[in-house]
């Protein structure tokens, strides 16, 4: 299969989709090879729901290879729990703030290599109910 292909099909990348350890029912994104909890190897997926705060964030303003502007980092604390890093997008950076409702979206990451393949991922952008 295509590169491009691979990112259209391959539901990771369309959605937030962690772990759900077999053995004590801990949610962990990233996937992990070990629960982080009490180190079972086995584990189902499960949707994660995408909603969370920010914890925590800073304007990137010289982006690294195949991002085009500079853009917002922040650590995101999901609803289940877990935080991730991710970018912010559909807004300012002077209107970001601590504890700031958030919900993923997927958007354009970057581009890469000789092709110009486009990758998606996740992101992450205001709640409309908190504007």
């Amino acid at each position: 299969m295509q590169t491009p292909g691979y990112y259209r099909v391959e539901g990771p990348y369309l959605r937030l989709q962690g772990q759900l350890c077999c053995r004590c029912n801990a949610k962990q994104f990233p996937p992990n090879p070990t629960c982080r909890g009490c180190g079972s190897t086995q584990f189902d997926s499960c949707n994660l729901s995408g909603n969370g705060i920010v914890a925590s964030f800073s304007e990137i303003g010289s982006p690294p290879a195949g991002h085009s502007y500079p853009f917002i980092a922040a650590l995101v604390t999901l609803a289940e729990g877990m935080t991730i890093a991710a970018q912010l997008t559909d807004i300012e950076p002077e209107h970001v703030k601590i504890g700031m409702k958030v919900e993923m979206t997927t958007r354009r990451i970057s581009e890469t290599g000789p092709e110009g393949c486009l990758i998606y991922g996740y992101k992450f952008r205001p709640r409309h109910d908190c504007l």
